[in-house]
């Protein structure tokens, strides 16, 4: 959205023409957006930890279990984790955005280029929320797990069976996958695509056979 409207207003170009580096200018409107992001997260992991309190501490007295014995509530440790997956998802979210962006032509139309990567977040919610991770074939894991998005989903689930090895593997997953859309956007803007649009790429041009 940053992108098509800065398109839109014509400031882009200017942008471009400052004495600044572009890793400065893409890593500016990440950091940014993520740290807004990570305010939104931290209040929900607040509210999912005062839930999550009182619904075991209901159970506990209900039936005289101490969940927390059996594993089944997480710690602080636990959370962090969960922090680190939700905020590199993220970042990941961010980073397949800024190449769409480029694309974009006004605010309008960046808009709806983010309608596939919401597509891509509903997909493992709805696995996690019917079946879970545990509860769905391999294949299923394999394209829910290449989502980086439903990281954050499987962690609690993860963490409350003790399955730690799976979260790590999720937060390195999504920390090369965020550096692999970062590098892939900082080259995208030290092109010609942001100003000349895709068709005008020289790359574009050889596979397409067009000058």
């Amino acid at each position: 959205s940053s992108i098509g409207s800065e398109k839109e207003n014509k400031t882009l170009e200017t942008l471009l023409t400052m004495p600044i580096k572009r890793t400065s200018i893409v890593s500016g409107k990440i950091v940014a957006a993520a740290v807004v992001g990570l305010v939104y997260g931290l209040a929900y992991m607040v509210g999912m930890s005062i839930y999550m309190g009182a619904m075991t501490g209901a159970i506990s007295t209900g039936s005289g279990t101490d969940l927390e014995s059996l594993g089944l509530a997480l710690d602080l440790g636990d959370w962090a984790l969960v922090m680190v997956s939700m905020f590199l998802s993220i970042v990941c979210a961010l980073g397949m955005c800024m190449i769409l962006g480029a694309f974009a032509k006004n605010y309008k139309s960046a808009q709806t280029m983010t309608l596939p990567i919401s597509i891509l977040a509903m997909i493992p919610m709805f696995v996690i929320m019917f079946s879970g991770w545990y509860g769905c074939g391999g294949f299923l894991q394999a394209v829910v797990f290449a989502i980086p998005f439903s990281h954050p989903m499987m962690a609690m689930q993860s963490l409350m069976y003790g399955d730690v090895t799976l979260v790590l593997a999720g937060i390195a997953y999504m920390a090369v996958f965020a550096v692999a859309t970062i590098l892939v956007t900082v080259r995208m803007y030290n092109s010609d695509i942001l100003i000349t649009g895709l068709g005008q790429n020289k790359w574009v041009q050889t596979l397409t056979g067009r000058k």
